[in-house]
């Protein structure tokens, strides 16, 4: 039913920094780029049909552990990643999607990858991507 009053609505966050919930046995570093896989966060790795989540704002170790044992800060922002040197992101790639190598890096490379992000801009051998 539609709203007839005002509602107190509970921020939970910012919208910014979210909590997710860590894959079994996988280990995130920070700083590094975050993703979904089947609702649970893992490292930034060449996989099909991943959603980037942002970057990890701390170090997680879940090895051993089972899904959602552990919890992981991360942010969504602009952040600047290493661009690959075999699909690199180029000038002309400004405002396209660019598309994650591994946790650090990202590449124009759409083939068994996931999405990164927006390129922003090209700082020498890096990337500026927008993951939001």
């Amino acid at each position: 039913m539609a709203l007839t009053t005002g509602r107190n609505t509970v921020e939970i966050a910012e919208g910014r920094t979210l909590i997710l919930p860590v894959k079994a046995n996988t280990k995130i570093y920070e700083g590094g780029i975050v993703m979904l896989e089947a609702g649970f966060a893992v490292q930034g790795k060449t996989a099909l049909d991943l959603i980037s989540a942002g970057r990890a704002e701390e170090f997680v170790d879940n090895t051993g552990g089972v899904n959602a044992e552990k919890n992981i800060k991360v942010r969504r922002g602009i952040f600047k990643y290493n661009n690959d040197t075999t699909n690199p992101v180029t000038g002309g790639d400004l405002l396209k999607e660019c598309f994650v190598l591994d946790d650090e890096t990202v590449c124009m490379l759409a083939t068994g990858t996931s999405k990164a992000g927006k390129v922003i801009r090209i700082d020498d051998s890096q990337v500026i991507v927008e993951i939001i």
